[in-house]
């Protein structure tokens, strides 16, 4: 059997998109195939009348993401492209807007939290500080944590830390549910990304970097991979477009769907595969007829509201604060971020359902948003962000230490880190392993036409 192709890769998220560039400029023959119509997976944005809209991630730090920031220098975007996010986090508590959240000044304002918690956070912050070698977000197995999970963490400290920082962070940036979800990932990754105010976002919207690597790649977008099999020791794809056979496949995909396209015999593999659950995620953008915002001491970037506080909402992000660009002249862009626990009950409804289940509750802490929305466009992902769970967490060791075999795996979820930095970094191993074992073969053709 000749491959048609040396690599297909499947999904042109920030994972496959960094593995096949990785890939084509080691000189090989690859494709991408990706079943929506626009490349970025959860890095993607939507534009409508001016506005631009992010439908999954929202920012990345000036810190803590190396991998990441070599990539986007290797792509040539401008650090003009890349500006500093415009304003803080705010936490809502007792009818008010609290700025500092995970910031220095917190532990001197509040930030929402009460004399006593601030004490127990700073206790808290100096334990991790002293140990800060430990928490790598690349193993964050080996971190002091173990496996306990950020409710039992919280445990151990005020109940506003839970209640008023560590649920309400977890809960609107990563979906997750304090107590499914293990600590060692989140405080790893919080003590690497450093504040808020160091923070950056893509001026033209967050699949900068995703159209920038595309556009040097050969990206059938359009094209759904129903199942990866293996045969000869090369992969085989069935798409809705025909067969694909090529020397190696890598599934960049997110770990339930790559379960679901192919079952991996290695066990170390398929133990860790399917025990890496993610959440979904929902979101709401609201066009706005005017810069509203959240009434605070000064402009907030995002204002995170508490499960304690809020059932529905888990925080509004002021786009327009983020970066003015994401709105017309004299407009406003709000996005309303759906509460784990309210997600599905809402996650098969229609946009309409969505938008005014979530409009609703926000027009608390936004006065005059109801009046103010022109339209709304709601965003929603099935497979929304690695769960890190402590089971997972177990597994995660050795799954990274892997042998090559004819189909591979990239994606934040290897290191339980949701965020491009853990995809690019799992995409540089994938790429390493392929290059690895199709070394010593003979490269094919350039990718042929799918017909």
């Amino acid at each position: 059997m000749t491959p048609d192709l040396d690599v297909a890769v499947v999904g042109a998220g920030i994972a496959g998109l960094t593995t096949a560039h990785e890939l084509t400029r080691a000189g090989l023959s690859v494709r991408v195939f990706e079943a929506r119509d626009r490349v970025g997976g959860r890095m993607a944005s939507h534009r409508r009348d001016g506005y631009t809209m992010d439908e999954g991630a929202e920012q990345f730090p000036a810190h803590g993401y190396r991998a990441t920031w070599e990539l986007v220098r290797r792509m040539g975007i401008p650090d003009r492209k890349l500006p500093t996010i415009g304003g803080p986090l705010a936490m809502w508590r007792d009818g008010a807007a609290h700025i500092g959240v995970s910031s220095p000044r917190g532990l001197l304002t509040g930030a929402g939290l009460g004399p006593r918690a601030r004490l127990d956070l700073a206790r808290f912050t100096a334990a991790a500080a002293r140990q800060r070698r430990r928490f790598d977000p690349d193993r964050p197995e080996s971190t002091p944590l173990g496996d306990a999970t950020i409710a039992a963490l919280a445990r151990r400290y005020h109940p506003d830390l839970l209640d008023y920082l560590f649920q309400p962070v977890v809960g609107s940036f990563f979906g997750w549910h304090p107590d499914r979800s293990a600590a060692a990932p989140f405080v790893s990754l919080m003590m690497a990304v450093g504040p808020p105010s160091t923070w950056r976002t893509y001026r033209d919207g967050m699949d900068t970097l995703a159209r920038a690597l595309a556009a040097d790649l050969d990206v059938g977008t359009g094209t759904t991979v129903t199942d990866v099999a293996v045969a000869a020791g090369k992969a085989v794809l069935a798409t809705d477009r025909g067969r694909v056979t090529a020397r190696a496949a890598v599934l960049c995909v997110p770990a339930p769907v790559a379960a679901s396209l192919h079952t991996d015999r290695r066990e170390p593999v398929r133990r860790f595969v399917d025990a890496a659950t993610f959440t979904p995620t929902l979101k709401v953008s609201c066009l706005l007829d005017r810069p509203l915002a959240p009434p605070a001491p000064r402009p907030v970037y995002t204002l995170l509201t508490p499960s304690v506080e809020e059932p529905v909402l888990a925080g509004i992000i002021v786009d327009h604060v983020k970066h003015r660009g994401r709105a017309p002249a004299g407009r406003g862009l709000l996005t309303l971020m759906t509460a784990p626990a309210a997600i599905p009950g809402l996650l098969d409804a229609s946009d309409e359902e969505v938008a005014a289940a979530l409009v609703a509750p926000a027009a608390r802490y936004v006065p005059g948003l109801e009046d103010a929305v022109t339209a709304t466009c709601t965003h929603r992902f099935r497979h929304g962000l690695p769960e890190a769970t402590p089971a997972a967490l177990a597994l995660r060791a050795d799954f990274a230490a892997r042998q090559p075999g004819p189909v591979d795996y990239a994606g934040d979820w290897e290191y339980l880190r949701p965020s491009s930095e853990g995809a690019v970094r799992s995409a540089a191993g994938a790429a390493a392993r392929v290059l690895a074992r199709l070394r010593a073969g003979t490269p094919v053709a350039r990718t042929r036409e799918l017909v």
